[in-house]
């Protein structure tokens, strides 16, 4: 199945975040790094909603599932 690319803005405005660049990028510096054995959809700063649109986008390999490893990537970096 192919799945349509998303801009990993469009994830952030999905989620219901600021989604301008400079946004992005404080959101990532404060956040990261999870710690490894935390997945992406167990971080707190989630709330309830965002946290399953990232389970269910990553469980069901869902459209979104390559732009939300992308941000699972980011938010690993020190």
């Amino acid at each position: 199945m192919e799945h349509p690319d998303h801009p990993f803005s469009e994830l952030f405005e999905q989620l219901g975040l600021a989604a301008d660049e400079a946004s992005i990028k404080a959101f990532l510096e404060r956040h990261a790094p999870l710690p490894p054995e935390m997945a992406l959809y167990q971080a707190p700063f989630w709330n309830p909603s965002q946290a399953e649109f990232l389970y269910t986008a990553l469980e069901e390999d869902a459209d979104w599932a390559e732009v939300v490893d992308h941000l699972d990537a980011s938010l690993r970096k020190p």
